[in-house]
């Protein structure tokens, strides 16, 4: 037996199932992203029968990232304090619930509140589950390998979710693919008790209420300003909720001060790899999520290419991401996860200078070198986002460091939907106005990314100071 094998299972924590734990965990994760990335096929369709105006058909896409990202960090403090497999299980059951109660709204409101609570379920679920990978898999070999298939499940669920989405609306109706991904997350639910071992990192204290209170709250305002501004940025509701956004995480770094246990330790903030992992996520959202989750939209607006068509480029693009993740454990020891980043962060800059021109074009196959191009560096993003995540934060704090990586990768997701809408549709909604603005989403994504790889190659880990040799007597 080989012998990572053999210390692997030496160090396993009495009663883990790592096969199972990683198993189950990649599935919920591999629905929830189905569920996030469901309307990018199904958008029109859902908004003309919720008869959705176009200012409000952020909302749509934006309602799973902002319950993300307002509770991803709460989550990720709560399961380490009260049980990761409670906060897992508890999510995957209330993603299925949402997801079908989604199906069955009748309204745009309505609609968007269940994609809110579906973020919530979902944020339940990621943050728990890198906590429950790195205690069944405490080895770094094997941490390598858990998070870079759980990081190729990210992946993988962001390419099934159009498919799938776009497949059961072709047969039936676009409210039946919500309600066949509501019953797979309640059947992975059923399984995840038994397949799963209780781990818990509890610390001394309250639980952080206002420290959760408050930076849901900064959140919520923040992501709802960013939505709305599409409608212009200077009138009064805007200035109010970052005014609110303002005072309310102040009022979150004064609460974390002085909380015996806070829910974001901000000592971690002066650690680089932390930078680097929460800077990660960030632009990973901004930049290429963002574009992503619009792009379906767009290239059937102006190439009038099919939901089936677009789902299948779409694809292209995930599929590409979800292989590459899959190996980019090969390259631990010899690239490190920081400049791991900032390759991805590059080749998605250069893929989308490929694609530019191509909305204007008539030609699809003019995007497919560009989507295998990024397909790649995505790949490369989601398997280093996770690993880092953990490897940032002290040990007993994995769920903290992923809630922390997932809740910027989300704010930068909404925010970065948002902008691309406004950029798209600057000049117009006409085909061959949205085709100039297709152009400038790609130029604002590509920026965004080269600025990700400055950034994260110029957070570089800071050395310990070596002893002086003190001089001979």
């Amino acid at each position: 037996m080989p012998q990572h094998v053999l210390e692997q299972a030496a160090q396993t924590p009495t009663g883990a199932r790592p096969g199972a734990t990683l198993a189950v965990t990649s599935a919920a994760t591999a629905v929830a992203l189905m569920t996030y990335t469901a309307p990018m096929i199904t958008l029109a369709d859902t908004a003309a029968s919720l008869h959705t105006g176009l200012s409000a058909q952020a909302w749509l896409l934006n309602g799973t990232p902002l319950g993300l990202a307002a509770l991803l960090l709460v989550a990720g403090s709560l399961a380490d304090d009260y049980g990761r497999r409670r906060a897992f299980v508890l999510g995957t059951f209330a993603l299925g619930l949402m997801t079908i109660l989604g199906a069955l709204a009748p309204t745009t409101l309505l609609f968007t509140l269940a994609r809110v609570a579906q973020g919530a379920a979902s944020a339940a679920i990621i943050a728990a589950s890198l906590g429950l990978l790195v205690h069944a898999f405490p080895t770094p070999a094997g941490r390598i390998r858990a998070t870079g298939v759980w990081g190729a499940f990210v992946s993988g669920g962001i390419a099934i979710g159009p498919v799938v989405a776009g497949w059961v609306a072709g047969l039936a109706d676009w409210r039946w693919s919500y309600a066949v991904l509501g019953a797979a997350a309640l059947l992975v639910g059923a399984l995840a008790p038994r397949a799963l071992t209780e781990s818990r990192s509890p610390r001394a204290g309250r639980p952080d209420l206002p420290g959760a209170l408050t930076l849901g709250l900064a959140l919520v305002a923040l992501l709802a300003a960013l939505t709305l501004g599409r409608d212009g940025w200077l009138r009064a509701p805007i200035g109010v909720l970052l005014a609110a956004t303002a005072v309310l995480l102040a009022a979150f770094v004064a609460v974390e001060r002085r909380s015996a246990s806070p829910m974001l330790d901000l000592s971690l903030l002066r650690r680089p790899l932390f930078l680097a992992s929460t800077a990660g996520g960030l632009f990973t959202g901004l930049s290429v999520v963002a574009l992503f989750s619009y792009v379906p939209t767009l290239v059937q607006n102006t190439m009038g290419v099919s939901p089936m068509g677009t789902a299948g480029l779409f694809v292209v693009w995930s599929g590409t991401s979800f292989l590459v993740a899959l190996q980019a454990r090969r390259l631990a020891g010899r690239v490190s996860p920081r400049h791991q980043l900032a390759v991805g962060f590059a080749l998605h800059a250069l893929a989308v200078a490929t694609m530019l021109g191509a909305a204007g074009s008539g030609h699809w196959t003019r995007l497919l070198p560009g989507l295998v191009v990024s397909g790649v560096g995505s790949g490369l993003l989601n398997a280093a986002l996770p690993l880092l995540a953990v490897e940032s934060v002290p040990a007993g704090r994995a769920a903290m460091g992923s809630g922390a990586n997932n809740t910027a990768r989300y704010i930068g997701s909404a925010a970065g939907v948002a902008l691309m809408i406004a950029v798209s549709t600057s000049t117009g909604t006409s085909t061959h106005a949205l085709a100039g603005g297709t152009n400038a989403a790609l130029i604002t994504s590509g920026a965004l990314a080269l600025a990700a790889a400055g950034l994260l190659l110029a957070l570089r880990e800071r050395r310990a100071p070596q002893p002086q040799p003190q001089p001979r007597s």
